[in-house]
Protein backbone atom coordinates (compact mmCIF):
# COMPACT_ATOMS: atom_id res chain seq x y z
CA UNK A 1 0.00 0.00 0.00
CA UNK A 2 0.88 3.63 -0.94
CA UNK A 3 2.15 6.05 1.81
CA UNK A 4 -0.21 8.55 2.89
CA UNK A 5 0.70 11.38 1.20
CA UNK A 6 -0.42 15.07 0.81
CA UNK A 7 -1.54 15.50 -2.76
CA UNK A 8 -1.73 18.01 -5.21
CA UNK A 9 -5.07 17.47 -6.28
CA UNK A 10 -7.51 18.65 -3.69
CA UNK A 11 -11.01 17.66 -3.84
CA UNK A 12 -12.30 21.28 -3.81
CA UNK A 13 -10.53 22.19 -7.17
CA UNK A 14 -12.36 19.08 -9.07
CA UNK A 15 -15.37 18.34 -7.09
CA UNK A 16 -17.67 21.13 -8.56
CA UNK A 17 -16.81 19.97 -12.19
CA UNK A 18 -20.49 20.97 -13.04
CA UNK A 19 -19.63 24.81 -12.95
CA UNK A 20 -16.96 24.04 -14.92
CA UNK A 21 -18.87 22.42 -17.44
CA UNK A 22 -21.50 25.18 -17.27
CA UNK A 23 -18.75 27.91 -17.23
CA UNK A 24 -17.75 26.35 -20.69
CA UNK A 25 -20.84 25.90 -21.83
CA UNK A 26 -21.85 29.60 -21.42
CA UNK A 27 -18.67 31.01 -23.27
CA UNK A 28 -19.65 28.58 -26.24
CA UNK A 29 -23.31 30.18 -26.16
CA UNK A 30 -22.77 33.54 -25.97
CA UNK A 31 -26.03 33.95 -24.45
CA UNK A 32 -26.63 37.20 -24.35
CA UNK A 33 -26.47 37.28 -28.45
CA UNK A 34 -28.13 33.89 -28.64
CA UNK A 35 -31.54 33.41 -30.04
CA UNK A 36 -34.70 31.73 -28.67
CA UNK A 37 -36.37 28.56 -30.27
CA UNK A 38 -39.45 30.97 -31.58
CA UNK A 39 -36.76 33.51 -33.06
CA UNK A 40 -35.12 30.53 -35.02
CA UNK A 41 -38.58 29.19 -36.09
CA UNK A 42 -39.78 32.37 -37.21
CA UNK A 43 -36.51 33.31 -39.70
CA UNK A 44 -36.72 29.77 -40.62
CA UNK A 45 -39.94 30.09 -42.04
CA UNK A 46 -38.88 32.72 -44.15
CA UNK A 47 -35.70 30.80 -45.93
CA UNK A 48 -36.12 26.96 -45.90
CA UNK A 49 -36.86 25.95 -48.98
CA UNK A 50 -38.90 23.19 -47.77
CA UNK A 51 -41.42 25.15 -46.33
CA UNK A 52 -41.30 27.84 -49.37
CA UNK A 53 -41.97 24.93 -51.57
CA UNK A 54 -44.72 23.64 -50.00
CA UNK A 55 -46.55 27.24 -50.00
CA UNK A 56 -45.99 27.69 -53.68
CA UNK A 57 -47.65 24.73 -54.24
CA UNK A 58 -50.41 25.39 -51.64
CA UNK A 59 -51.19 28.80 -53.78
CA UNK A 60 -50.73 26.53 -57.09
CA UNK A 61 -53.35 24.35 -55.60
CA UNK A 62 -55.87 27.10 -54.92
CA UNK A 63 -55.51 28.08 -58.54
CA UNK A 64 -55.64 24.71 -59.98
CA UNK A 65 -59.19 24.44 -58.00
CA UNK A 66 -60.42 27.77 -58.94
CA UNK A 67 -60.29 26.03 -62.30
CA UNK A 68 -62.75 24.11 -62.03
CA UNK A 69 -65.64 26.18 -61.59
CA UNK A 70 -64.72 27.48 -65.05
CA UNK A 71 -67.27 24.69 -65.45
CA UNK A 72 -70.32 26.04 -64.54
CA UNK A 73 -70.03 29.59 -65.17
CA UNK A 74 -70.77 31.73 -69.13
CA UNK A 75 -68.27 31.12 -71.45
CA UNK A 76 -67.71 34.07 -74.24
CA UNK A 77 -66.15 34.35 -77.18
CA UNK A 78 -65.16 37.18 -80.12
CA UNK A 79 -64.24 36.09 -83.54
CA UNK A 80 -64.10 37.93 -86.48
CA UNK A 81 -63.01 37.37 -90.74
CA UNK A 82 -62.34 38.65 -93.71
CA UNK A 83 -62.68 37.68 -97.44
CA UNK A 84 -61.84 39.06 -100.58
CA UNK A 85 -62.92 37.19 -103.75
CA UNK A 86 -62.81 37.67 -107.84
CA UNK A 87 -65.36 35.89 -110.25
CA UNK A 88 -64.55 35.95 -114.10
CA UNK A 89 -66.50 34.31 -116.37
CA UNK A 90 -67.47 33.97 -120.18
CA UNK A 91 -70.27 36.79 -119.58
CA UNK A 92 -68.83 40.26 -119.08
CA UNK A 93 -71.46 41.67 -116.79
CA UNK A 94 -70.81 38.90 -114.39
CA UNK A 95 -66.87 39.82 -113.71
CA UNK A 96 -66.02 41.97 -111.09
CA UNK A 97 -64.59 41.84 -107.41
CA UNK A 98 -66.09 41.59 -103.66
CA UNK A 99 -65.45 41.98 -99.74
CA UNK A 100 -66.92 40.83 -97.24
CA UNK A 101 -66.38 41.13 -93.62
CA UNK A 102 -68.04 39.55 -90.74
CA UNK A 103 -68.11 39.91 -86.49
CA UNK A 104 -69.28 37.07 -84.31
CA UNK A 105 -69.90 37.19 -80.28
CA UNK A 106 -70.68 34.24 -79.30
CA UNK A 107 -72.00 33.49 -75.50
CA UNK A 108 -73.49 30.32 -73.73
CA UNK A 109 -74.30 28.83 -70.29
CA UNK A 110 -74.15 25.54 -68.32
CA UNK A 111 -77.95 24.87 -67.69
CA UNK A 112 -77.27 21.37 -66.90
CA UNK A 113 -73.98 19.50 -67.13
CA UNK A 114 -73.69 17.04 -63.88
CA UNK A 115 -70.11 16.45 -64.21
CA UNK A 116 -68.80 20.27 -64.37
CA UNK A 117 -70.99 20.92 -61.28
CA UNK A 118 -69.64 17.61 -59.84
CA UNK A 119 -65.69 19.07 -60.60
CA UNK A 120 -66.34 22.14 -58.53
CA UNK A 121 -67.20 20.16 -55.97
CA UNK A 122 -64.20 17.95 -55.95
CA UNK A 123 -62.18 21.17 -56.53
CA UNK A 124 -63.16 22.33 -53.23
CA UNK A 125 -62.59 19.33 -51.36
CA UNK A 126 -58.83 19.76 -53.18
CA UNK A 127 -58.71 22.93 -51.26
CA UNK A 128 -58.83 20.68 -48.42
CA UNK A 129 -56.32 18.56 -49.34
CA UNK A 130 -53.41 21.93 -49.99
CA UNK A 131 -54.22 23.25 -46.74
CA UNK A 132 -53.56 20.10 -44.95
CA UNK A 133 -50.51 19.16 -47.19
CA UNK A 134 -49.40 23.06 -45.88
CA UNK A 135 -50.13 22.33 -42.34
CA UNK A 136 -47.98 19.17 -42.70
CA UNK A 137 -45.46 20.80 -43.97
CA UNK A 138 -45.24 23.25 -41.42
CA UNK A 139 -45.63 21.01 -38.90
CA UNK A 140 -42.61 19.45 -40.08
CA UNK A 141 -40.53 22.57 -39.79
CA UNK A 142 -41.65 23.25 -36.24
CA UNK A 143 -39.74 19.92 -35.74
CA UNK A 144 -36.89 20.23 -38.03
CA UNK A 145 -35.80 23.26 -36.54
CA UNK A 146 -36.27 22.37 -33.15
CA UNK A 147 -34.17 18.99 -33.76
CA UNK A 148 -31.65 21.21 -35.17
CA UNK A 149 -31.56 23.69 -32.27
CA UNK A 150 -31.04 20.78 -29.52
CA UNK A 151 -28.72 19.26 -32.25
CA UNK A 152 -26.49 22.67 -31.84
CA UNK A 153 -27.13 22.97 -27.92
CA UNK A 154 -26.53 18.85 -27.44
CA UNK A 155 -23.24 19.49 -29.17
CA UNK A 156 -22.53 22.08 -27.13
CA UNK A 157 -22.96 20.42 -23.87
CA UNK A 158 -20.84 17.30 -25.30
CA UNK A 159 -18.08 19.69 -26.06
CA UNK A 160 -18.29 21.62 -23.04
CA UNK A 161 -18.15 18.45 -21.40
CA UNK A 162 -15.00 16.85 -22.82
CA UNK A 163 -13.20 20.33 -22.13
CA UNK A 164 -14.16 19.97 -18.37
CA UNK A 165 -12.82 16.41 -18.95
CA UNK A 166 -9.38 17.48 -20.36
CA UNK A 167 -8.86 19.71 -17.61
CA UNK A 168 -9.75 17.31 -15.03
CA UNK A 169 -7.84 14.59 -16.67
CA UNK A 170 -4.74 17.25 -17.13
CA UNK A 171 -4.75 18.03 -13.38
CA UNK A 172 -4.53 14.30 -12.70
CA UNK A 173 -1.75 13.49 -15.65
CA UNK A 174 -0.12 16.47 -13.23
CA UNK A 175 -0.48 15.23 -9.94
CA UNK A 176 0.55 11.60 -11.53
CA UNK A 177 3.61 12.99 -12.89
CA UNK A 178 4.90 14.79 -9.31
CA UNK A 179 3.85 11.65 -7.73
CA UNK A 180 6.08 9.65 -9.75
CA UNK A 181 8.86 11.98 -9.55
CA UNK A 182 8.74 12.01 -5.87
CA UNK A 183 8.91 8.31 -5.37
CA UNK A 184 4.88 8.18 -4.43
CA UNK A 185 3.55 6.71 -7.50
CA UNK A 186 4.76 4.13 -9.88
CA UNK A 187 4.78 4.80 -13.46
CA UNK A 188 1.92 3.01 -14.81
CA UNK A 189 -0.34 6.31 -12.81
CA UNK A 190 1.49 8.60 -15.42
CA UNK A 191 1.18 6.40 -18.44
CA UNK A 192 -2.63 5.84 -17.29
CA UNK A 193 -3.19 9.51 -17.19
CA UNK A 194 -1.46 10.23 -20.28
CA UNK A 195 -3.47 7.42 -22.36
CA UNK A 196 -6.54 9.38 -21.31
CA UNK A 197 -5.92 12.37 -21.93
CA UNK A 198 -4.84 11.74 -25.23
CA UNK A 199 -8.39 9.90 -25.58
CA UNK A 200 -10.30 13.02 -24.37
CA UNK A 201 -8.25 15.03 -26.85
CA UNK A 202 -9.36 12.88 -29.34
CA UNK A 203 -12.96 13.44 -28.35
CA UNK A 204 -12.84 17.16 -27.79
CA UNK A 205 -11.10 17.31 -32.06
CA UNK A 206 -14.51 14.84 -32.85
CA UNK A 207 -16.92 17.27 -30.29
CA UNK A 208 -15.57 20.68 -32.36
CA UNK A 209 -15.75 18.93 -35.59
CA UNK A 210 -19.79 17.48 -34.75
CA UNK A 211 -20.61 21.26 -33.46
CA UNK A 212 -19.26 22.80 -36.55
CA UNK A 213 -21.47 20.21 -38.63
CA UNK A 214 -24.16 20.96 -36.26
CA UNK A 215 -24.14 24.58 -36.76
CA UNK A 216 -24.25 24.87 -40.40
CA UNK A 217 -27.33 22.72 -40.57
CA UNK A 218 -29.27 24.78 -38.34
CA UNK A 219 -27.58 28.05 -40.12
CA UNK A 220 -28.46 26.60 -43.45
CA UNK A 221 -32.47 26.05 -42.30
CA UNK A 222 -32.43 29.77 -40.73
CA UNK A 223 -30.29 31.50 -43.36
CA UNK A 224 -27.96 33.30 -41.02
CA UNK A 225 -25.59 32.41 -37.92
CA UNK A 226 -27.66 31.19 -35.18
CA UNK A 227 -26.63 30.80 -31.72
CA UNK A 228 -28.99 29.10 -30.06
CA UNK A 229 -30.29 29.71 -26.04
CA UNK A 230 -29.25 27.04 -23.36
CA UNK A 231 -31.74 25.22 -21.37
CA UNK A 232 -32.18 27.16 -17.77
CA UNK A 233 -30.93 25.84 -15.00
CA UNK A 234 -32.77 23.92 -13.05
CA UNK A 235 -34.19 22.33 -15.50
CA UNK A 236 -38.04 21.39 -15.11
CA UNK A 237 -39.54 19.08 -18.19
CA UNK A 238 -43.14 19.73 -18.95
CA UNK A 239 -45.58 16.58 -17.79
CA UNK A 240 -47.63 14.75 -20.55
CA UNK A 241 -51.38 16.52 -21.08
CA UNK A 242 -53.50 14.50 -20.96
CA UNK A 243 -51.36 11.68 -19.17
CA UNK A 244 -53.42 8.78 -21.97
CA UNK A 245 -52.37 7.61 -24.89
CA UNK A 246 -55.91 7.07 -25.94
CA UNK A 247 -57.26 10.44 -25.68
CA UNK A 248 -53.87 11.91 -27.90
CA UNK A 249 -55.17 9.18 -30.62
CA UNK A 250 -59.11 10.08 -30.34
CA UNK A 251 -57.38 13.71 -31.15
CA UNK A 252 -55.03 12.29 -34.02
CA UNK A 253 -58.31 10.99 -35.61
CA UNK A 254 -60.15 14.30 -35.29
CA UNK A 255 -57.57 16.78 -36.24
CA UNK A 256 -54.34 14.91 -38.33
CA UNK A 257 -53.56 16.17 -41.59
CA UNK A 258 -52.44 13.08 -43.11
CA UNK A 259 -55.86 11.61 -42.02
CA UNK A 260 -57.95 14.51 -43.49
CA UNK A 261 -56.31 14.09 -46.48
CA UNK A 262 -56.86 10.63 -47.01
CA UNK A 263 -60.49 11.02 -46.07
CA UNK A 264 -61.43 14.08 -48.84
CA UNK A 265 -59.04 11.49 -51.61
CA UNK A 266 -61.66 9.16 -50.66
CA UNK A 267 -64.55 11.76 -50.93
CA UNK A 268 -62.84 12.96 -54.42
CA UNK A 269 -62.84 9.08 -55.69
CA UNK A 270 -66.39 8.59 -55.11
CA UNK A 271 -67.67 12.08 -56.36
CA UNK A 272 -65.11 10.86 -59.43
CA UNK A 273 -67.11 7.52 -59.67
CA UNK A 274 -70.46 9.79 -59.89
CA UNK A 275 -68.66 12.04 -62.57
CA UNK A 276 -67.90 8.94 -64.80
CA UNK A 277 -71.41 8.20 -64.32
CA UNK A 278 -72.75 11.27 -65.85
CA UNK A 279 -71.14 9.89 -68.79
CA UNK A 280 -75.29 8.62 -69.67
CA UNK A 281 -76.61 11.99 -69.01
CA UNK A 282 -77.44 14.69 -71.14
CA UNK A 283 -76.10 18.14 -71.54
CA UNK A 284 -78.55 21.28 -71.75
CA UNK A 285 -76.46 24.83 -72.35
CA UNK A 286 -77.90 28.21 -73.02
CA UNK A 287 -76.05 29.75 -76.14
CA UNK A 288 -76.50 32.73 -77.77
CA UNK A 289 -74.35 34.93 -80.82
CA UNK A 290 -74.64 38.30 -82.22
CA UNK A 291 -73.50 39.04 -85.54
CA UNK A 292 -72.64 41.63 -87.60
CA UNK A 293 -71.44 41.11 -91.28
CA UNK A 294 -70.85 42.86 -94.74
CA UNK A 295 -70.71 41.29 -97.87
CA UNK A 296 -72.10 41.11 -101.45
CA UNK A 297 -75.68 40.47 -102.13
CA UNK A 298 -76.79 39.35 -105.42
CA UNK A 299 -74.94 41.22 -108.37
CA UNK A 300 -72.07 41.80 -105.81
CA UNK A 301 -73.41 44.96 -104.35
CA UNK A 302 -72.34 45.07 -100.72
CA UNK A 303 -74.40 45.19 -97.85
CA UNK A 304 -74.38 45.07 -94.23
CA UNK A 305 -76.73 42.24 -91.90
CA UNK A 306 -76.92 42.36 -88.47
CA UNK A 307 -78.14 38.84 -86.71
CA UNK A 308 -78.69 37.75 -83.39
CA UNK A 309 -79.93 34.48 -81.83
CA UNK A 310 -80.25 32.68 -78.52
CA UNK A 311 -81.67 29.15 -77.86
CA UNK A 312 -81.24 26.26 -76.27
CA UNK A 313 -78.65 23.51 -77.26
CA UNK A 314 -79.16 19.76 -76.06
CA UNK A 315 -76.82 16.76 -76.05
CA UNK A 316 -77.71 13.45 -75.64
CA UNK A 317 -75.04 10.56 -75.33
CA UNK A 318 -75.98 7.27 -77.16
CA UNK A 319 -73.36 5.03 -77.42
CA UNK A 320 -69.13 5.80 -76.82
CA UNK A 321 -67.79 2.07 -77.06
CA UNK A 322 -68.48 0.99 -73.78
CA UNK A 323 -65.90 4.00 -72.49
CA UNK A 324 -67.95 5.45 -69.83
CA UNK A 325 -68.75 1.89 -68.71
CA UNK A 326 -64.87 0.77 -68.36
CA UNK A 327 -64.32 4.30 -67.11
CA UNK A 328 -66.81 3.38 -64.27
CA UNK A 329 -64.91 0.07 -63.64
CA UNK A 330 -61.90 1.96 -62.84
CA UNK A 331 -63.48 4.29 -60.76
CA UNK A 332 -64.92 2.03 -58.51
CA UNK A 333 -61.31 0.61 -57.98
CA UNK A 334 -59.74 3.63 -57.42
CA UNK A 335 -62.34 4.20 -54.68
CA UNK A 336 -61.52 1.24 -52.83
CA UNK A 337 -57.39 1.68 -53.07
CA UNK A 338 -58.47 5.20 -51.81
CA UNK A 339 -60.66 4.02 -49.17
CA UNK A 340 -57.74 1.15 -47.98
CA UNK A 341 -55.17 3.97 -48.21
CA UNK A 342 -58.12 5.68 -45.50
CA UNK A 343 -57.69 3.14 -43.06
CA UNK A 344 -53.38 2.78 -43.40
CA UNK A 345 -53.57 5.96 -42.57
CA UNK A 346 -55.40 5.66 -39.63
CA UNK A 347 -53.66 2.67 -38.40
CA UNK A 348 -50.08 4.38 -39.25
CA UNK A 349 -51.17 7.36 -37.59
CA UNK A 350 -52.59 5.39 -34.04
CA UNK A 351 -48.71 3.35 -33.98
CA UNK A 352 -46.97 6.64 -34.93
CA UNK A 353 -49.24 8.36 -31.91
CA UNK A 354 -49.26 5.61 -29.72
CA UNK A 355 -45.35 5.32 -29.99
CA UNK A 356 -44.27 8.80 -29.52
CA UNK A 357 -46.05 8.95 -26.36
CA UNK A 358 -44.63 5.99 -24.90
CA UNK A 359 -41.22 7.68 -26.22
CA UNK A 360 -42.38 10.83 -24.35
CA UNK A 361 -42.52 8.75 -21.10
CA UNK A 362 -39.39 6.61 -21.38
CA UNK A 363 -37.54 9.45 -22.30
CA UNK A 364 -39.01 11.14 -18.32
CA UNK A 365 -38.28 7.78 -16.95
CA UNK A 366 -34.37 8.21 -18.22
CA UNK A 367 -34.38 12.02 -17.21
CA UNK A 368 -34.78 10.70 -13.61
CA UNK A 369 -33.08 7.72 -13.87
CA UNK A 370 -29.81 9.66 -15.80
CA UNK A 371 -30.34 12.66 -12.58
CA UNK A 372 -29.98 9.69 -10.01
CA UNK A 373 -26.51 8.51 -11.62
CA UNK A 374 -25.55 12.17 -12.27
CA UNK A 375 -25.26 12.24 -8.42
CA UNK A 376 -24.30 9.14 -7.81
CA UNK A 377 -21.27 8.94 -10.00
CA UNK A 378 -20.35 12.54 -8.30
CA UNK A 379 -20.01 11.12 -4.63
CA UNK A 380 -17.83 8.31 -6.60
CA UNK A 381 -15.46 10.58 -8.22
CA UNK A 382 -15.23 12.27 -4.87
CA UNK A 383 -14.52 8.81 -3.12
CA UNK A 384 -12.03 7.86 -5.30
CA UNK A 385 -10.15 10.97 -5.09
CA UNK A 386 -10.61 10.95 -0.82
CA UNK A 387 -9.41 7.41 -1.94
CA UNK A 388 -6.51 7.96 -4.12
CA UNK A 389 -4.97 10.64 -1.76
CA UNK A 390 -4.74 8.49 1.33
CA UNK A 391 -3.59 5.29 -0.99
CA UNK A 392 -6.74 2.83 -1.37
CA UNK A 393 -7.42 3.52 -4.16
CA UNK A 394 -4.82 4.14 -7.71
CA UNK A 395 -4.67 6.54 -10.54
CA UNK A 396 -6.95 4.41 -13.34
CA UNK A 397 -9.85 4.55 -10.67
CA UNK A 398 -10.42 8.15 -10.21
CA UNK A 399 -10.16 8.50 -14.65
CA UNK A 400 -12.37 5.82 -14.92
CA UNK A 401 -14.64 8.02 -12.11
CA UNK A 402 -14.37 10.99 -14.47
CA UNK A 403 -15.37 10.08 -17.49
CA UNK A 404 -18.16 8.01 -16.26
CA UNK A 405 -19.48 11.08 -14.46
CA UNK A 406 -18.80 13.39 -18.01
CA UNK A 407 -20.61 10.43 -19.40
CA UNK A 408 -23.72 10.81 -17.85
CA UNK A 409 -22.91 14.62 -17.61
CA UNK A 410 -23.89 14.07 -21.97
CA UNK A 411 -26.46 11.55 -21.72
CA UNK A 412 -28.56 13.57 -19.10
CA UNK A 413 -28.13 16.83 -21.39
CA UNK A 414 -29.24 14.30 -24.84
CA UNK A 415 -32.10 12.81 -23.07
CA UNK A 416 -33.47 16.52 -21.41
CA UNK A 417 -33.54 17.54 -25.19
CA UNK A 418 -34.99 14.23 -26.63
CA UNK A 419 -37.85 14.33 -24.16
CA UNK A 420 -38.55 18.21 -24.98
CA UNK A 421 -38.26 16.97 -28.71
CA UNK A 422 -40.84 14.44 -28.26
CA UNK A 423 -43.41 16.37 -26.66
CA UNK A 424 -43.25 18.23 -30.42
CA UNK A 425 -42.84 15.08 -32.55
CA UNK A 426 -46.27 13.42 -29.84
CA UNK A 427 -48.43 16.78 -30.31
CA UNK A 428 -47.02 16.26 -34.50
CA UNK A 429 -48.09 12.22 -34.20
CA UNK A 430 -51.34 13.44 -33.09
CA UNK A 431 -52.01 16.37 -35.79
CA UNK A 432 -51.92 19.16 -33.26
CA UNK A 433 -48.88 20.73 -33.29
CA UNK A 434 -48.37 24.84 -33.76
CA UNK A 435 -45.82 27.30 -33.42
CA UNK A 436 -47.59 28.02 -30.68
CA UNK A 437 -46.75 24.43 -28.81
CA UNK A 438 -42.71 25.85 -29.07
CA UNK A 439 -43.55 28.57 -26.34
CA UNK A 440 -43.74 26.61 -23.12
CA UNK A 441 -39.99 24.81 -25.02
CA UNK A 442 -38.46 29.02 -25.16
CA UNK A 443 -39.50 29.45 -21.60
CA UNK A 444 -37.36 26.63 -20.55
CA UNK A 445 -34.26 28.40 -22.31
CA UNK A 446 -31.80 31.03 -20.28
CA UNK A 447 -32.37 34.55 -20.86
Amino acid sequence: MKTPTAHPLRTPRTANLTQLAVGALLALAGTAQAQSLVEVFEAARGFDATILSARSQFDGNVARAAQARAGILPQAGLSGGANWSRRDSPTPQLDGSSNSQNVTLAASQPLYRPANQIANEQALLSLDVARAQLAAAEQDLIVRTTQSYFDVLAAQDTLAFVRAQKAAVSEQLAAAKRNFEVGTSTVTDSREAQARFDLVLAQEIAAENDLRVRRLVLDQLVGRNVTPRPLAAPVALPTIEPADPEAWVARAEATHPTLLQATRALEIAQLETRKAEAGHKPTVDLVGQYQLARGPVQTFSNARTNTGTVGVQFNMPLFAGYAIQNRVRETLALEDRARTDLEGARRGINQATRSAYFGVLSGQGQVRALEAAEASSQSALDANQLGYQVGVRINIDVLNAQSQLFQTKRDLAVARYNVLLGGLRLKQASGQLTPADLQPVDALLAR
